[in-house]
This record gives C-alpha cells, sequence and structure tokens, in this order.
C-alpha cells in the first residue's frame, strides 16, 4: 500500500521486471485501505513494513496497523520522535523486538532508525 499512485506503477514494473507474482500493489491511503472488508478479503498480514513521512503516522494509520494484527511490523523512521511516539500508541499489542539505526546521511543530525515489533502473545 502506498499513498502515491505513481510508486505503486514503479512497484509493479520492478516486479515484472524481477519475475515476482506473489505481490499485489494498493494505491491509496493505508486508513482508507487497510478496511475490515480488505482483510477479510485478502486476508491478515503476517508483516507490515511501514515508512511515513517525517510527521509520523496518523493515529487512525496506527489503529488500522493495530486492527490488522499482523505478527510482525517494521517501522522505518527518518524521524525517532514521531516514531516513538507512534509505537507508544501501539504499545499496548506490540513490544520492539530489535532497533537499528542507519546514518544514511554523514556529517549531518539526520538518521533512519529501523524498529521490529512483534505482537504480545
Amino acid at each position: 500500500m502506498e499513498y502515491l499512485n505513481e510508486a505503486v506503477m514503479d512497484a509493479e514494473v520492478n516486479a515484472r521486471i524481477n519475475s515476482i507474482n506473489n505481490t499485489a500493489f494498493f494505491a491509496g491511503d493505508i486508513k482508507d485501505l487497510l478496511s475490515h472488508e480488505f482483510i477479510a478479503s485478502k486476508g491478515n498480514p503476517d508483516v507490515i513494513i511501514t515508512d511515513p513521512p517525517r510527521a509520523g503516522m496518523h493515529e487512525d494509520v496506527v489503529k488500522a496497523i493495530v486492527s490488522a494484527s499482523p505478527e510482525r511490523i517494521v517501522y522505518v523512521s527518518c524521524n525517532p520522535a514521531t516514531q516513538a511516539r507512534d509505537i507508544q500508541l501501539m504499545s499496548c499489542k506490540y513490544a520492539v523486538s530489535a532497533v537499528q539505526p542507519v546514518d544514511m546521511f554523514p556529517q549531518t543530525h539526520h538518521v533512519e532508525n529501523v524498529v521490529l515489533l512483534k505482537r504480545k502473545s
């Protein structure tokens, strides 16, 4: 699921080029797409990978992800502060399993942070 239709079209082209046939791509806002109806027709995701903008995820997006109840969530963020806020919102159902900062922008204060969340038993 990707907000930008152009990015979805690029993903579809890349999947064809790489002979990847077990994927489906959807354009739109995840808070609207990841509904109970979508999950009923497509099944529950095992993993959700999210890379929101610097402002983090809208509270409705967090609710949609938690409601989908994947086993794991991989949360990539360029803003650890909003990432921490969003992870706190998911802490009722998910626990942090691993954290890996990645310095993709040397000599600046910016850092990408990747967090693995696992559903609590």
